[in-house]
C-alpha cells in the first residue's frame, strides 16, 4: 500500500473532503489546506511528496502559490498537479510556466484522479533511486539519481516532468520522438495530458538550460530531438 504524503489545496469543503476521502482510502496520507497561506505554511513546514493545487483560491490563487512553491528550495522538488474549473490555456499555460507538473480540469473523476497521483508518485520513486547513468552532452551534465541538471558548472532547477524530458532526449541523442511518445516516457502509457503542455515545458527547458537550450531541436510535423 503506498504511505506517501499528499497535499491537496483546495477551498470549496466538499471538494477537499471528496479527494482526501479517495486519497485516503487508497493508502496515501492526505493532508488539506483551504488557502494558498495556509498551503505554503504547510508545505515548508514538512514537505508533501505531492501537491494538488487548486488554481481558484481566495487571496492568494493558485498561480502565485505555485509560483512560491516552485522558487522555495524546500518544495521546488515536490510535483504539483494543478485543479482547475477554468477553461482558458492561457491559465494552464501559465501553471506549467511557472513550474506545474501537470493539470486536470474540473468536474474530474476520482478514479481518473487517483490513476494521476500514482503515475506521478512512481516517477518520482524511479528518479529517487538513482539506478540511471548519469549523462554529459556538450556542456549539459544530468544525474538522474540526485535529480541534478547542470550547465558550465552551474545547477539548473527544473520540475519533475522538464528534467524527465531532458533526460529522456538525452538519453536518445539523434533520435526523433513525437509528443505522444515523450508524454509515454515520462508520465506512462495513456497518461492525459495535452500535447500543448509538452511544447510549453519544451519553451521553459530551452529558456533554463540556455546556450545549451539549442541542443532540443523542434522536427517540424514531427516532434522533438536531442541534438548530437
Amino acid at each position: 500500500m503506498p504511505n506517501e504524503r499528499i497535499l491537496i489545496v483546495e477551498d470549496e469543503k466538499d471538494i477537499q473532503e471528496l479527494i482526501r476521502y479517495n486519497l485516503a482510502q487508497a493508502g496515501y496520507r492526505p493532508t488539506a489546506a483551504g488557502t494558498g497561506e495556509e498551503a505554503l505554511k504547510l508545505a515548508r513546514r514538512q514537505p508533501p511528496d505531492l501537491i494538488l493545487l487548486d488554481l481558484m483560491l481566495p487571496k492568494m490563487d493558485g498561480l502565485e502559490v505555485c509560483r512560491m512553491l516552485s522558487a522555495d528550495s524546500q518544495t521546488r522538488h515536490v510535483p504539483i498537479i494543478m485543479l482547475t474549473a477554468k477553461s482558458e490555456e492561457a491559465d494552464v499555460i501559465t501553471g506549467l510556466q511557472m513550474g506545474a507538473d501537470d493539470y486536470m480540469t474540473k468536474p474530474f473523476s476520482p478514479r481518473v484522479l487517483l490513476a494521476r497521483v500514482k503515475t506521478v508518485l512512481r516517477r518520482k520513486r524511479r528518479a529517487e533511486t538513482g539506478a540511471a547513468e548519469p549523462l554529459r552532452r556538450g556542456e549539459l551534465f544530468i544525474h538522474p539519481g540526485r535529480r541534478e541538471v547542470r550547465v558550465k558548472n552551474k545547477s539548473v532547477e527544473l520540475t519533475f516532468s522538464e528534467f524527465g524530458i531532458v533526460y529522456y532526449l538525452a538519453q536518445h541523442a539523434g533520435w526523433v520522438y513525437t509528443r505522444e511518445q515523450i508524454v509515454d516516457a515520462v508520465h506512462g502509457a495513456d497518461y492525459p495530458v495535452t500535447d500543448r503542455s509538452i511544447d510549453v515545458q519544451i519553451v521553459n527547458l530551452r529558456r533554463k538550460l540556455g546556450a545549451s537550450g539549442d541542443l532540443l531541436e523542434t522536427v517540424r510535423g514531427v516532434g522533438y530531438r536531442f541534438k548530437e
